[in-house]
Order: C-alpha cells, then sequence, then structure tokens
C-alpha cells in the first residue's frame, strides 16, 4: 500500500512541477550570426556561392533543432553590404576582396531571408551604424563612399568612422536603412552596442563638427550633445522604417549597463568601467520610453552572482524600463566553457538558469545567444537542455501590439480526407492583418483544450500552405482534433477554427 501511496505523490508533485516550468507559447529566441571577421558565416573567405549557402542551410537547421525562432544577420558589418547595394561595396568578408560580387551570383542576403522564413523564422538585419573600418590599414573598395566624403570619416585608434556629429551621415545611414527595408522581407532592423566607439586614452576627434553642429551645446556639456546626436539618428530611423513598413520592426541590443548606481542613482547596482549612457553615448531607456524603438536586447554576458555586474541583479533592473515594449536578453553562450576558470561557466546549469530566471520575469520575453558557432562546440549538453526541454515546444515572436494589435480573420473553412487537412482563408484588406503562418494543433478528444499551451502546436505552417498531410502516429490509430488559427506578420493570432477529427 505505501508504493502506490509513494507512486501517487510522485504523480502529483511531478504534475505540479510539469505546471509550474510551463513553457511560454510566446517567446524570443534568437541567435547573432556575425559576419565580421568571418566570426560565424562565412566560416572563412574564398567560399564558393554554393559552400555559402551551404552554410547557411547547415546554420538554420541547427538553429531550427533547437527551438530558435529568430536570426539576427549582421548584413553591414563596417559600412559594406552582404546584398547588393548602389550605396555600399560589397563586404570583404564574402570573398575577401572589398567590393568584389559572390561567384557564382547570388544575393546572401535574399537567400538568408527566405532560408528563415521557410522555416518559419524571422531574419532581424544587424547593422553597424557608424563604423568604416576596424581597421584603417586594411583597403577599402575604390567606390566607397568614404572617398566621395573623407570629410564624415573619422580615424580613431586603428578603426575608421563616421562622425555621428555631421547631419550628412545620418542621414546616409538613414538612406541604407530604408533601402533595405524597401527591397527585402526583412522582420527587423537591428543594432547593438557600437554607437560611437569605444572609448581610447584619447577623446574622439570631433571638435569639428562640434564646432559647427553644436546645436548651442557648451563645451562642457560635450556629451549630451554626442547623446542628441545619436538621439537623432534612432528616432530618423524609426520614423523612416515605419514610413516604409509598419510591420517592420527596430530594435537595440545595447550593452549590459546603462549607467552604474554611484554615477545615477537610477542606474543599476553595478560596478561596470564602461556604460551605454556615460561612454557610448547612447541613452537606451530613452529611446524605449519614448517608443522610438520596438525591443530592447541588453546584452547581460555576465554568470549569475557577478561581484560587479550580477546577471540576476540586472534582468531586474532592465524590466523596470521596458516601458510596455519589447524585452529580451542576450546571453552569453560563448563563455560557457568546460575548462573555464570562471566556475559558473564550467557548469552545465549556468545558462539554463537564466533562461527560468527569465521565465518568471513578466516585462521580458525572450532571449538571444551570441553566437551561432559555438553551438557546433562542447556546450555541456545546452543543447540537448533547449532542444528536448526549454525549448521543446515552438513558440512564437512576441506580438507588438504598440504597432497592431488586430488579428486577422479566421480560418473561413476547415475540411479533412484521409489525414489530410485543408482550409481556406479571406485576406483582409489591411496590409498589416493578412494571413502570414498557419498554426496547426492537434489535440485528444476528451481532454480539454488550452490554445495558450505550446504542447498543443503540431507545426507552424507558411501563408502559402494551406493544407497539411498528417504522418501516422499510432499503429492503433488514435482518434485527434486538429484546429488551425491565422496569424499576421506581427503574430497576432485569429480564432482558432472548429475541430476536425481525424485518425492517425
Amino acid at each position: 500500500m505505501k508504493y502506490i501511496f509513494s507512486f501517487v505523490v510522485f504523480f502529483i508533485i511531478s504534475f505540479v512541477i510539469g505546471a509550474q516550468v510551463h513553457p511560454p507559447k510566446f517567446e524570443f529566441r534568437a541567435v547573432w550570426v556575425a559576419t565580421v571577421a568571418h566570426i560565424d558565416w562565412p566560416s572563412k573567405p574564398g567560399l564558393s556561392s554554393i559552400e555559402q549557402q551551404q552554410e547557411i542551410i547547415e546554420i538554420l537547421d541547427m538553429h531550427y533543432r533547437m527551438g530558435m525562432n529568430t536570426v539576427i544577420l549582421q548584413v553591414r558589418p563596417a559600412s559594406d553590404a552582404l546584398y547588393p547595394s548602389l550605396l555600399e561595396p560589397w563586404s570583404r568578408y564574402l570573398t575577401g576582396v572589398p567590393g568584389k560580387s559572390p561567384e557564382p551570383y547570388y544575393d546572401p542576403l535574399e537567400f538568408w531571408v527566405e532560408a528563415c522564413h521557410q522555416r518559419g523564422m524571422e531574419l532581424h538585419a544587424w547593422l553597424n551604424p557608424f563604423r568604416v573600418a576596424l581597421d584603417y590599414r586594411q583597403p577599402l573598395a575604390g567606390n566607397h563612399i568614404a572617398f566621395q566624403h573623407p570629410e564624415w570619416v573619422i580615424k580613431y585608434g586603428n578603426g575608421l568612422y563616421f562622425d555621428p556629429g555631421l547631419p550628412e551621415t545620418r542621414e546616409f545611414v538613414t538612406r541604407v536603412v530604408k533601402d533595405i527595408v524597401q527591397r527585402y522581407d526583412v522582420d527587423a532592423i537591428h543594432f547593438d552596442d557600437y554607437f560611437y566607439p569605444y572609448p581610447l586614452r584619447e577623446d574622439f576627434p570631433d571638435t569639428v563638427s562640434f564646432a559647427y553642429y553644436n546645436r548651442g551645446f557648451f563645451p562642457e556639456n560635450k556629451g549630451d550633445w554626442r547623446r542628441e546626436n545619436v538621439d537623432i539618428l534612432i528616432k530618423m530611423l524609426n520614423d523612416t522604417i515605419k514610413s516604409v513598413k509598419p510591420w517592420v520592426k527596430f530594435g537595440i541590443s545595447p550593452f549590459g549597463v546603462w549607467r552604474n548606481n554611484s554615477d545615477d542613482p537610477r542606474g543599476s547596482d553595478t560596478r561596470a568601467g564602461v556604460t551605454n549612457y556615460d561612454h557610448l553615448y547612447a541613452n537606451i531607456i530613452k529611446w524605449q520610453e519614448k517608443g522610438w524603438i520596438d525591443y530592447t536586447l541588453p546584452q547581460i554576458y555576465w554568470q549569475i552572482g557577478h561581484p560587479a555586474a550580477d546577471f540576476e541583479k540586472l534582468v531586474h533592473w532592465w524590466k523596470q524600463h521596458s516601458y510596455e515594449r519589447g524585452m529580451y536578453i542576450g546571453h552569453s553562450v560563448y563563455k560557457s566553457e568546460p575548462a573555464s576558470e570562471v566556475k559558473a561557466w564550467a557548469q552545465p546549469g549556468e545558462l539554463p538558469r537564466q533562461i527560468r530566471i527569465l521565465r518568471e520575469i513578466f516585462e521580458i520575453k525572450g532571449s538571444a545567444f551570441y553566437s551561432s558557432k559555438h553551438f557546433k562546440r562542447d556546450l555541456m549538453g545546452f543543447q540537448d537542455s533547449l532542444a528536448f526541454d526549454l525549448y521543446r515546444y515552438p513558440a512564437l515572436v512576441p506580438p507588438m501590439p504598440w504597432i497592431d494589435d488586430q488579428p486577422p480573420l479566421p480560418v473561413r473553412k476547415i475540411s479533412k480526407w484521409g489525414r489530410k487537412v485543408k482550409w481556406k482563408t479571406k485576406n483582409d484588406r489591411h496590409k498589416l492583418e493578412e494571413p502570414y503562418r498557419f498554426i496547426v494543433y492537434l489535440s485528444e478528444p476528451g481532454i480539454p483544450f488550452h490554445p495558450e499551451n505550446p504542447e498543443n502546436i503540431f507545426i507552424v505552417l507558411g501563408k502559402e500552405e494551406t493544407s497539411y498531410r498528417f504522418n501516422r502516429i499510432n499503429s492503433r490509430r488514435k482518434r485527434y482534433e486538429v484546429r488551425v488559427s491565422v496569424t499576421d506578420r506581427l503574430n497576432n493570432e485569429s480564432w482558432l477554427s472548429k475541430p476536425v477529427v481525424i485518425r492517425l
């Protein structure tokens, strides 16, 4: 009798624990794919177009298997382009030669976008706004804008940068972004933490632009002037993106510390040597509060309990500055290493613990991982933790109701023929509510059905797929209920269809 009692207690505890760790249906699950210096893709210079495309498929299939729903692809690492552009030259990171197109010719960005969308994943185009070259000794393509406008460019350390204090450079960056949004079906424009460059011993040499365009700021307030330069750019970019395609999101991934509370009572309980506000001149929480960006993705690349920048303290600080916009967190998967001298990063549980902490915070809606190539090495089982536990069930990128909160029209008619289910839809007259994806739910009759439970999502299909043929699940052919819903471009979800019963 005691064994039966023990089994019942174990079952109840297991059920309660399972209910507590119920994964979210809407969660940002992203990975950065860096192209600068061949960090992630292409893996080396000189690859043929076919080899580059094979690497793209391998990268996407790997992350799709682990449950990712977004790729953040670096398409403009240094005033260059991983796509054909009339504004900037082909990136050296494609062929090894700046200005040279891939052979045989193809459009890498178009290939990435289509391959992501075929897998139900979003593609966020990642750009660096002001960097011209990592090393001034590297040759630039002959048609580079720096040769047409050398007065735009500043040498700082070994790098070359557009001067953010010039209206012309801000307008040029805006033209580059507008060109991408107009020509490509990207889901978002994404900037990382590089605005003004990370500080060196000498000050950034922008005395000329300050003299001409100080807008009434005094020299002692030059930091405020620099911050306003970046403010102006961010506002211009958001206005431009939304004027072209209102559904394209705009996100920023800043350094993990805005300000230390020793410098500002609003700052975090940290002791960071560099901050967004004081050194990169990026007043990120202002942009979030003003609604100039759609999401913030701070790079919190420290472990839980770090003495100067504790991961857990920082995520709770950032949650206070979500301002009802998207707030996600960047994780340093690159630090996870069995041989790490930092005990936390040598333990398999650090990254899963970080994700579980985020899931307890209402204001934070997901994660991104830097960077893709590290998922190919020993992460002490983290890949399996994602695929078979944390990301076991699919998740949709969270909606953004401040852009649009109207769901598309539901499925008009659903029918079955054997193991095949078909449906029809009706296009909405409004572009934002057009059908973009279909969610196919599968559940057993007699068991309460909850659409918010991602365990019931069987597959997510693209807008062109209006039918699905199921494979046999059981040799005894059990009965299942199938429901279908429609989502729009921003993952607003329609009412579900009536269920049809099939045997699988």
